[in-house]
């Protein structure tokens, strides 16, 4: 069996205080806070999702907010770089809008692309690349216009424990395409227009260290319920320990482990987030799933608030 992803799905991050997490997303990034639920598996824990205007897949970026927990270390077996992308001669405006907020950043070149290379409040790296190819967004928020709004993801940068196994599961596993090495890294491409260019970084780095600042997985995505389905048992024919298929209320999820270390899911791009509210109401209150919603109270008095807000200057 031959199947080939159409480029990321989702990334889930560890961060601290909600808040803070919703201040930099939504207020200094203009992401749209498209979903705001809690850790199934946790449930006196946040998941909050931003994306585009309807949260389509590849733009999802989510995040479990720990207040009190350690930070982590960045390092091999994770997500070292997540990177979201932009349209076409955006790269200024985001070089003002960093430093309107204080935010440290440095510019880099990878493969003829210009990045920007930063930080989020909570130490998780990340970078902004502009491209032509990808729908742009439609969502605006506050002083970031659609005009130059973050399109969803351009890639991400995998640190490896075995970056060559790594490059064999991207390619035999998940369909990926090799299309070149320069100095440290080697680029793959899937085949959406959007989260679909991944670098291995080819060095070693000390293990990584799950925890604040960390991603804890990449998602990759599936069309549909049935190739879902094929998805599971051509990941164990690949002699990989796969997940039953979970329901994760806005998509169906299956989970391994790549042989560099790195958590890869693979989730369905249905039902999405209109699943439980309207698109005009996405985001604006705390949504639970059935099974949760009798401790609705109990939920939410252990979650600090967090909701999306216009700022105006400085969070750092």
């Amino acid at each position: 069996m031959t199947m080939h992803t159409d480029g990321i799905h989702h990334i889930t991050a560890i961060v601290g205080n909600p808040q803070e997490n919703v201040d930099f997303y939504a207020g200094v990034l203009g992401l749209r806070l498209v979903k705001k639920t809690v850790n199934f598996d946790d449930p006196g824990t946040y998941h909050i999702y931003f994306g585009d205007e309807g949260g389509s897949p590849g733009t999802i970026m989510t995040f479990f907010p720990w207040p009190d927990a350690y930070r982590g270390r960045v390092g091999s077996g994770q997500v070292g770089t997540t990177s979201f992308v932009v349209p076409e001669g955006s790269l200024p405006f985001w070089e003002d809008r960093l430093v309107k907020f204080s935010v440290e950043y440095k510019k880099t070149v990878r493969f003829q692309e210009e990045y920007l290379e930063f930080l989020d409040p909570h130490g998780l790296r990340l970078e902004i690349v502009a491209r032509q190819r990808g729908k742009n967004s439609e969502w605006s928020f506050g002083d970031v216009t659609a005009q130059h709004a973050i399109k969803g993801f351009g890639g991400a940068i995998l640190l490896s424990a075995a970056p060559h196994e790594t490059e064999r599961v991207l390619t035999e596993v998940m369909g990926l395409e090799k299309v070149g090495q320069e100095g440290d890294y080697i680029r793959f491409h899937a085949k959406s227009d959007i989260g679909n260019v991944i670098d291995i970084k080819l060095s070693p780095e000390a293990r990584g260290v799950s925890g604040v600042g960390t991603v804890h997985h990449i998602a990759w995505r599936a069309s549909s319920y049935e190739e879902h389905e094929q998805w599971q048992q051509h990941v164990k024919q690949k002699k990989f320990q796969v997940t039953e298929i979970i329901d994760r209320q806005y998509f169906n999820a299956i989970y391994f482990r790549e042989a560099g270390g790195i958590l890869f899911e693979i989730a369905t791009d249905p039902p999405g987030f209109t699943r439980d509210e309207p698109e005009d109401e996405l985001g604006k209150k705390l949504l639970l799933p059935p099974w949760l919603e009798a401790h609705r109270e109990q939920i939410e008095s252990h979650l600090q608030p967090a909701e999306a807000r216009i700022l105006k200057e400085d969070i750092q």
